[in-house]
């Protein structure tokens, strides 16, 4: 097509043409000035015969184009001055350009005349419009055709016989009008098209390029045509959009077909498209199959979707014209004609079908479910997708229901939602299923039967339990935590006010998590637990057997779950969040229901369950919750710090039990008191011990007053604390701090003011007076902290007995100075 020239000569090329233009206009513009139209025709001709070069690229032969073209105004403006002045008639001047030696330069002049002569008028517009674009066949060289084409569509314009123009002739000069731009337009695509298959194989791509460039001089056509007041929807629909889409199909060239069709889309007003788009869319199947078809048939159900949102009016059009149903039908036969075509190309069509669909449709989720029909119907027979631009097409067609209705439950009402997520690899349904719960999270949705719940822990079985293949090994640790997270949040958005479908949820719950393993089950089992506990409080005072399956929701069946649930999670092994689940269980009636929210991550769940037990009155549950609890401390937990959280939550957890009887009470107490003097440390031991002294006595619980057992676990707490002091002496030769001794003066400086007649204000003065021996003995190795602990201490007795009345009373025999 062009000659093998380095860039270098094209620029040398373009150098010459581009001096050849401008020499000849000079001596152009100086017969204008003279007035020697001869002359002026002679220079002009040789100016323009410069554009009958062969050896630039589109890019160079365009700008050389525009030197010449804008010389050309100047000639035409002379034109236009010598008939008006009559020195020359138009006729005259239109045959005279004729005569030009070479037939590029020839049909320029023509051109220019011609503009002349239509606005003249002393011709029909038609006629003339006519004559031209026949004689344009005369060049049929691609690029110089494409430009003269180009030449003759833009001086003529603004002279086409329109309705409302000057120019307008008869009732039919619309229809000359419009065949006129038909015509040019045709040519100018054949003629560009031809560029593809002239030259060397080896630089088609090259010839690719180059026609791109050339693109936009095909489709002015059609924007002029779109310009055209004359074509209403009847004549678009009657003959503008079938010749058209003719050339379109019959020119078979990718780029061509790819273009136009875009085009036609973009120009043309979207009433017109949807009205015509029976016509519109049996072209598509139509098209060669390496036509990117997707990216156009996209962008038509954009621009209408678009156009049916800013003008809801339309909208019953829609339904008239059966919009979807073609753009599916339409869709299904492109998928069909192009059988090499990629998946993610289907899917996209798909997602733009949807996209489509929501906006236009909102309220046939019937529509919304087939397009998901469809999509499945096309990935059948294939493995899960791996091509990552498909699977991002995926997650875009599964958002787009959540995005629209900001209702997980409507997307839960379309059959085909989780058979498109099945295609979905591991990582990719984990995406998706972070989507859906952050959808229900953002809107708040709350999801109230047990059906729902089984649909939607479906959808979301990436993240509750492991897949085939997949390596949760391989997971960040901080993602999955993340994600577990998010589990746990979502559990908390089901509830029904209704208790027995509130249990149904709470067992479809169950089943779901307990085959998350044992990485999830710490993240996952205590929402369960305070979602069961909820339902605990609102069934206070019912009862009944656990016996047969279609039993109702009671207590007692809830804790015969949490029980499972707990087990469960206490075989992770995650003895210490087991035990305070255990607690939490037994003690639910003493808490209020604020006291839900306390529960701050997966290890911090504070003593809950053995509340629940307390509040319905199940003395034997929650025994066995406390059983349970212990039975993790003696052979779950050895690491000594847990031991000691986990005896200090026993404690405060039996402490505020009201449910035992005296034998269960004293067993457990027992059994505490027992842990308490067997821990490894003996500061841990002390402070453990006079802990538990309060299980023993309790201002709100009658009954739980023996301050015998009081004084007991006291002496007891004192007697470790100076056996811990004898032992710091042993090790370190000094006897240690006295901060024990002065912790446990302030336990019973606590009971003192109970009234427990057993602490008497004697055993405090001695117990002071201990304190500041021990003081006296260590005097070497101070300590601050212990020191103003127990000035503090001190401070406090004698501001007691300043407070007067009977506890000024009590305090008075006291010497604290």
């Amino acid at each position: 097509m062009l000659p093998d020239g380095g860039g270098d000569d094209e620029e040398r090329w373009l150098a010459e043409g581009i001096a050849g233009v401008q020499q000849n206009a000079f001596y152009m513009h100086r017969a204008l000035d003279s007035n020697n139209l001869k002359d002026a025709l002679k220079y002009s001709a040789q100016m323009l015969s410069e554009l009958r070069t062969s050896r630039l690229s589109p890019h160079k032969y365009y700008e050389l184009y525009m030197r010449a073209f804008d010389e050309m105004r100047k000639l035409e403006m002379f034109f236009r001055e010598e008939t008006r002045r009559g020195s020359c008639s138009v006729v005259d001047l239109y045959e005279l350009v004729q005569h030009a030696g070479n037939v590029l330069p020839r049909l320029y002049l023509l051109c220019t005349v011609g503009s002349v002569y239509i606005k003249s008028k002393e011709a029909p517009a038609k006629d003339v419009l006519k004559d031209l674009v026949e004689m344009c066949r005369g060049i049929q060289h691609p690029l110089r055709g494409l430009f003269l084409r180009s030449y003759l569509s833009q001086i003529s314009r603004d002279k086409l016989p329109d309705i409302g123009s000057e120019y307008e002739g008869d009732a039919d000069s619309i229809n000359d009008a419009v065949e006129f731009v038909l015509q040019n337009f045709i040519e100018m695509n054949k003629l560009w098209v031809r560029m593809q298959h002239q030259g060397p194989v080896r630089e088609k791509d090259k010839r690719g390029k180059e026609r791109n460039e050339l693109r936009d001089l095909v489709g002015k056509n059609l924007h002029v045509l779109s310009q055209i007041e004359g074509v209403d929807l009847e004549m678009y629909k009657e003959t503008v959009l079938p010749r058209i889409s003719e050339q379109v199909v019959n020119c078979k060239d990718d780029l061509a077909q790819f273009y136009l069709m875009d085009c036609i889309i973009q120009v043309f007003p979207d009433e017109y498209h949807l009205q015509t788009l029976e016509t519109l869319l049996s072209a598509f199947p139509q098209l060669q199959p390496n036509v990117d078809i997707k990216t156009v048939l996209s962008q038509l159900m954009d621009r209408l979707s678009n156009y049916a949102a800013t003008s809801p009016e339309v909208l019953p059009e829609f339904l008239q014209v059966e919009a979807f149903a073609k753009f599916s039908n339409a869709i299904g036969k492109v998928i069909e004609a192009q059988v090499d075509m990629p998946v993610v190309g289907a899917v996209t069509l798909y997602v733009s079908l949807l996209t489509f669909t929501l906006r236009v449709h909102p309220d046939r989720l019937d529509y919304v479910d087939q397009v998901l029909g469809a999509c499945v119907k096309k990935l059948s027979g294939k493995a899960k997708l791996e091509d990552s631009r498909a699977t991002k097409q995926i997650v875009a067609l599964l958002s787009a229901p959540l995005e629209k209705y900001s209702n997980i439950v409507t997307a839960l009402e379309l059959s085909n939602y989780p058979r498109v997520m099945d295609y979905l690899d591991n990582a990719t349904t984990k995406v998706m299923a972070l989507v859906i719960i952050q959808s229900i999270m953002k809107n708040t949705t709350c999801i109230s039967t047990s059906d729902k719940i089984e649909a939607l822990f479906d959808l979301i079985k990436g993240l509750i339990k492991d897949m085939d293949g997949a390596q949760d090994d391989e997971l960040d640790e901080e993602d999955f935590k993340e994600e577990q997270n998010s589990v746990a949040r979502l559990i908390h958005m089901l509830h029904n006010d209704d208790h027995e479908e509130m249990l149904k949820i709470l067992c479809t719950v169950q089943k779901h998590i307990l085959q998350g393993g044992p990485k999830r089950l710490p993240f996952t089992v205590p929402s369960l637990v305070f979602s069961a506990l909820k339902l605990v409080r609102r069934l206070q005072g019912q009862d009944g057997d656990v016996t047969g399956e279609e039993v109702p929701a009671t207590p007692k069946k809830i804790f015969q779950i949490l029980h499972q649930t707990i087990e469960a999670l206490s075989c992770v092994p995650c003895p210490e969040l087991s035990l305070r689940l255990y607690l939490q269980c037994a003690e639910v009636c003493i808490v209020g229901t604020n006291d839900l929210t306390l529960y701050i991550g997966s290890y911090y769940v504070t003593a809950f369950l053995m509340q629940a037990a307390n509040d319905c009155d199940l003395e034997p549950v929650a025994y066995e919750f406390f059983t349970q609890a212990f039975i993790l401390y003696e052979e779950e937990i050895a690491d000594s710090k847990a031991q000691i959280t986990a005896l200090h939550l026993i404690i405060g957890t039996l402490q505020r039990m009201s449910i035992f009887g005296v034998e269960n009470r004293d067993t457990l107490t027992h059994k505490t008191t027992g842990y308490s003097a067997k821990l490894l440390k003996k500061p841990d031991q002390c402070r453990a011990v006079y802990a538990c002294s309060h299980l023993f006595w309790t201002d709100d619980q009658d009954g739980i007053m023996d301050g015998e057992r009081v004084l007991l676990c006291l002496k007891r707490a004192l007697r470790i604390a100076n056996a811990a002091q004898q032992m710091a002496n042993v090790s370190k030769g000094s006897s240690g701090s006295v901060t024990l001794f002065i912790e446990i003066l302030n336990k019973y400086l606590y009971f003192f003011e109970k009234g427990i007649p057993q602490i008497t204000n004697t055993v405090i003065q001695d117990l002071i007076e201990l304190i500041r021996t021990e003081k006296q003995n260590d005097s070497q190795t101070s300590d601050p902290s212990a020191d103003a602990f127990f000035a503090s201490t001190l401070r406090y007795i004698e501001f007691q007995k300043q407070k007067g009345g009977s506890i000024g009373e009590k305090y008075e025999q006291i010497k604290a100075a």
